[in-house]
């Protein structure tokens, strides 16, 4: 289905634009409590400054910050958060861990081919920068090659170091749905 398509048919539906990065890069994460999620087009957000090395970071985005992982470091050329846009029906909506306060919803405008867009996201509160773990990792890096995100930045998120980390995690859930 075509962004333009999703667009005219959200204004006779429950559905919301949604920018997915990090994790939500695989359509498989995404639909274990999105299974209306259907992803679109990739887009990008750009960001006013760029991060200091190949880490999960937080970025400025207008006056808010939105966290995840990124693979870009310090003096790019293309300081931007690279992402799918999917619709979600309103239903499917994260609001448990909003209302928790464990996430915040954003409204960022995404770039995309077919023109601008703008998207629901989410920025996680209390936010602390470190490495990703394997599992998280390769779910990212297998979202960003499903979306068919940039080359250049696919490669940077492969680069990534990790922390080591060997107990469960939401792989073992995609894992077992794929079974």
């Amino acid at each position: 289905v075509s962004l333009h398509t999703a667009l005219v048919n959200m204004s006779s539906s429950a559905c919301f634009m949604y920018f997915a990065y990090g994790s939500n890069l695989l359509k498989e994460r995404l639909q274990l409590k999105n299974p209306s999620a259907v992803f679109h087009c990739v887009g990008r957000i750009q960001t006013r400054t760029p991060p200091q090395g190949p880490q999960v970071r937080e970025f400025l985005i207008g006056q808010e910050t939105l966290s995840g992982i990124t693979g870009l470091s310090g003096n790019c050329t293309d300081c931007a958060w690279h992402g799918g846009v999917a619709t979600i029906q309103e239903s499917d909506g994260d609001e448990e861990q909003v209302h928790e306060g464990v996430y915040s919803a954003l409204q960022v405008e995404v770039e995309t081919k077919q023109g601008n867009v703008f998207c629901r996201t989410y920025k996680m509160n209390n936010f602390r920068a470190c490495p990703p773990s394997p599992q998280y990792k390769e779910v990212v890096c297998s979202g960003a090659q499903q979306n068919g995100l940039p080359q250049n930045y696919r490669q940077k998120l492969l680069d990534l170091e990790t922390n080591n980390y060997s107990g469960t995690s939401i792989l073992d859930q995609i894992k077992d749905l794929q079974k």
